[in-house]
Parts: structure tokens; sequence; C-alpha cells
């Protein structure tokens, strides 16, 4: 069989990206040593172990907001998925970043979500003692809990962006925003926020939430008037905004590029951001759908709390508490499994 040096090669077409890219043959490496692929890079491994993974299959049945809604064409936690990923790949090839990195993070980041939503991420939150964090899991999915156990020994820059992709409710690029290591993981993390913005308008518009003219009018006016339309302005601002910093770095006290956005478009998408909290986000947490799923986590809890032995095999093995390993379970279940299960358990 003839040596290609296919990831060799791909390895050198990296030194042509920005000297702020990631490279792959200069990863951090992995929790435990591997032998390198002969046609893919560490990041491209990563993207496809994430892919390929159970988490990510179930992805297609959790909730984004909108609980069991009836219709074919809401947002799931996978579709979401997918759309950070495309987004984030825009701007990072824009930008000549490492693009199979910034794709990993994205198709990662999710993979702790509970089933539910975030209704089913502050359940859990309140009932684990150590607290719960949707980013957090998602961590520890990629680590621990895929594979039987064995986890799916990722690089350290998409495990990185990963953990740190998450915006706790703060305003874009506000006190708090936490910092990721990579430029790739930044361009994830805004490309999170520019997908959810514009599909929650939609579904919210979809499920009779608000209506279309009901969007804030100086927002409207400056990002758009349809989810096309602010999805464009978005991520062209960012990226001329983020070239812009790149090529700033040396001067003005600049330490490294920010992926960032300018000034007005930042206000505005911090308005639009604040209007679906105050009329989609926070009303959906107190509906009787969000309910239904607190009393459903409740339920399974407590059960597994009182029954360890009832819990698969995969989770119980871990020398971890019985609170640690129910939680986990709880986590990785999709909606309609939380539902049937609820159901069994209350016979």
């Amino acid at each position: 069989m003839v040596n290609l040096n296919i990831r060799q090669r791909i390895e050198e077409s990296e030194n042509s990206l920005s000297p702020y890219a990631a490279k792959s043959r200069l990863s951090r490496g992995r929790l435990k040593w591997e032998e390198p692929s002969s046609i893919r890079t560490d990041f491209q491994r990563d993207r496809d172990r994430i892919i390929h993974s159970n988490a990510f299959r179930r992805l297609k049945h959790k909730t984004q907001v909108f609980i069991a809604p009836l219709g074919d064409h809401y947002v799931t936690r996978l579709t979401h998925t997918l759309e950070v990923s495309q987004i984030a790949r825009t701007i990072s090839r824009a930008l000549n970043l490492n693009e199979d990195l910034t794709e990993a993070i994205a198709l990662g980041h999710d993979l702790g979500h509970t089933p539910f939503g975030h209704v089913g991420e502050q359940v859990l939150n309140e009932l684990f003692p150590e607290g719960f964090k949707h980013n957090e899991q998602s961590l520890r999915v990629v680590d621990l809990l895929e594979k039987d156990g064995q986890g799916l020994n990722l690089t350290w820059e998409v495990r990185d962006g990963i953990v740190n992709h998450s915006k706790s409710g703060i305003g874009i690029l506000g006190e708090g925003w936490t910092e990721v290591s990579t430029i790739e993981g930044q361009v994830a993390k805004m490309a999170d926020t520019v997908a959810y913005v514009n599909h929650d308008i939609a579904d919210a518009i979809r499920a009779g939430v608000i209506a279309e003219n009901e969007l804030p009018a100086s927002v409207v006016k400056l990002l758009g008037n349809n989810s096309r339309q602010r999805i464009d302005t978005l991520v062209c601002d960012i990226v001329n905004y983020s070239l812009t910093s790149m090529t700033s770095v040396g001067d003005a006290n600049l330490k490294k590029p920010i992926i960032g956005m300018s000034a007005k478009i930042l206000e505005a998408t911090n308005n639009l951001r604040e209007f679906l909290f105050d009329k989609v986000y926070n009303p959906s947490l107190a509906g009787r759908d969000a309910s239904k799923a607190r009393k459903v986590i409740r339920l399974l809890y407590s059960y597994f709390l009182k029954h360890e032995e009832k819990l698969p095999e995969e989770y119980a093995w871990r020398n971890d508490s019985v609170e640690r390993q129910v939680t986990d379970y709880i986590a990785g279940m999709t909606d309609q499994y939380a539902l049937r299960m609820a159901k069994e358990v209350a016979r």
C-alpha cells in the first residue's frame, strides 16, 4: 500500500492559514495518546467522532425552546447545532482560520444538553447538589460518557471550545463573557448566538407567541426584516470587525484578535436578545409544557435516587455518587424517552 502522506499534506496546507489560526499539528494533544491518522488531521478526526456519537444522534429529539411542538419545522437541538456549524464555518473560512477545528467545536457544543431544553437544565441544576451546566456536561459526555465510558478522547482545543461556549444569559461580549483559548472557539461561540437569535424568532412566530411586527423597529431597520437578511448582516459584520481586529493586534494595546461586532450591530443584537428573553424565553419557562417537563425531571430524579439498581449499566459502573449517575442518565435522555420513562416509573 502506497503511503500517500495525506494527513501531512493537509497539515502543511494549514501553514497558509491566518497566523492566529490553530494548526492541527501543533495541537496540545489528547487526554490519551493515539497513533495519528494517515489521511485526517486531529481536528478532522474529532469532528467525525462527534458526528458518529450517540449523544449527537440524540440531539434530533431534544428541545431547543418549544417543548414537543406539533409542527415539523420547529428547530431541535440537532438542527440548531447544524446551523451553528454552517455559520461558524462561513465565518472561519472568511477569516482564513482552521475550519475543521471550528466545525468540531460547533458540532460538539451542545452534546450535554438536557431533555426539554433550558427547563431541563434549570431543574437538574436545582436538584443535583454540585449544580448543572450544559456546557460542562457536554465536556463530560466527550471525556467520560460516550463509548461506554471510554469517551471520545478529543483534542484539547476542541474540548476547550466546547466547555467555554456557554453565555449564561449575559449580553454578547458583556462582562462575564467566558474566554475561549482559540480564535476558532470564539467563532463557534459567536455563531451560536447568531443562530439562536434568528431561528428562535422564526419558531416563536410559528408558535404564535409573537408576531413579526412586534420585533423592535430599530433592530429590524438595522439587521433586516427576515432571518436571511439578519444572518447575512450579522455574519458580514462579524467578519469585517474581526478582520480589522486581526490587523490591529499590537496597536491600541490589543494583544490578540477578537471575534466581535461593530458597536451598532452589537447593540441591536443585544436588544434583540433582550426582546426574546422578555417575550419568548422567560414565558416559555413558566408555561404549562414547562411545568410538565419539570415534574417529569423531578419524578425521574427522585425515582432513580431510590432505585439506583434500575440505572443502565453504563451509568452505574463508574465510581461516582448516585446523584452524579442519575444526573448523567437524565441529561442524556431525549424528550420522548424521558416522557416514556416517567410514565413507566409512575405506574
